[in-house]
């Protein structure tokens, strides 16, 4: 094969792969269906048609158009085409972003809530201004111009600052000086001298203290061993008072059985007690009035009046 064919060969190659290449692109680009969105923002930030649209940092699709807005030329109009089943909802928010420093502009959406409600199309997207340079450098200015009179001010204070500064180190070197600190290490041999000498009685002190816990905690012992002691006996009382009650009660209802039983009988003896009482009575009377006729039988006949 001579030189001329193989380069032809080469060319006829290299052509085949750059249409399948393209072919393919296309064949990408026609097979990925898009949905329409728009937002609105203050400043586009150098946004362009092409721009990149992120939700959550994934590319789901570009920026249509970007313009002012008919009803409100004081703002943005953003048109978006996104793929379609994208979940953009309700909390997702639009904002300008940067795909990387060397990159330009691109819009970023936020990926929102999974419980809030997924934004239909043609939606428009809530929209989060973002700072601009102007804004940005005007912020860093006012900062500049503070910090300028901060300084200022601390300039002007720092005579002060540093002769309070030597008054501080004046003291603290009066304070820390050779005759201070013979005074504090005296202090400090007292202070030990009084250890050394009190320590046999804290001694002492302490293993009182010691034996006095111990005896409380053999008091205590005591006193428990003496409550369970005590506690059988009361306990088995009170079981045979529970007894004794219960027979107590059983016996009461028995009686008052009884009473209901025998009730008619005891209204027949009051009425016989009261018609004997009534009978005595009678007899009393009786005899008050004819005390005779406890001995004679007969009555004597009424005496005759003497004419």
């Amino acid at each position: 094969m001579t030189t001329e064919a193989k380069v032809g060969a080469f060319v006829l190659g290299c052509f085949s792969v750059l249409a399948f290449t393209v072919i393919y692109l296309i064949n990408a680009q026609l097979g990925v269906h898009t949905v329409p969105y728009r937002t609105y923002l203050r400043y586009a930030g150098g946004l362009e048609p092409g721009a990149s649209v992120l939700f959550g940092g994934i590319d789901v699709g570009n920026v249509k158009a970007v313009r002012p807005a008919a009803s409100d030329p004081t703002r943005i109009e953003i048109l978006l085409d996104v793929k379609e089943n994208t979940p953009l909802n309700e909390k997702s928010v639009a904002k300008l972003g940067m795909l990387s420093v060397m990159s330009g502009a691109a819009l970023s959406i936020t990926t929102g809530s999974n419980d809030a409600k997924r934004l239909t199309t043609g939606s428009t997207i809530p929209s989060q201004e973002a700072a601009s340079l102007d804004e940005i450098t005007g912020k860093m200015a006012d900062v500049a111009d503070n910090a300028n009179g901060l300084i200022t001010e601390v300039r002007g204070e720092l005579p002060e600052i540093s002769g309070d500064a030597r008054k501080v180190l004046a003291n603290l070197n009066s304070v820390t000086g050779p005759p201070n600190q013979r005074k504090i290490q005296e202090v400090l041999d007292n202070v030990n001298a009084m250890l050394a000498t009190e320590r046999p009685k804290i001694d002492r002190l302490t293993d009182q203290l010691n034996a006095l816990s111990q005896h409380a905690d053999e008091t205590v012992q005591n006193v428990n061993g003496t409550v369970s002691e005590v506690r059988e006996p009361v306990r088995k009382d009170l079981a045979e008072l529970q007894d004794t009650l219960l027979e107590t009660k059983r016996l009461l209802a028995d009686m008052q059985v009884l009473v209901k039983a025998n009730d008619y009988k005891i209204d027949d003896t009051i009425e016989n007690l009261r018609t004997a009482t009534e009978n005595l009575d009678d007899l009393t009377n009786s005899v008050k009035q004819r005390p005779w006729s406890l001995i004679r039988i007969r009555q004597p006949e009424a005496r005759k009046v003497p004419k």
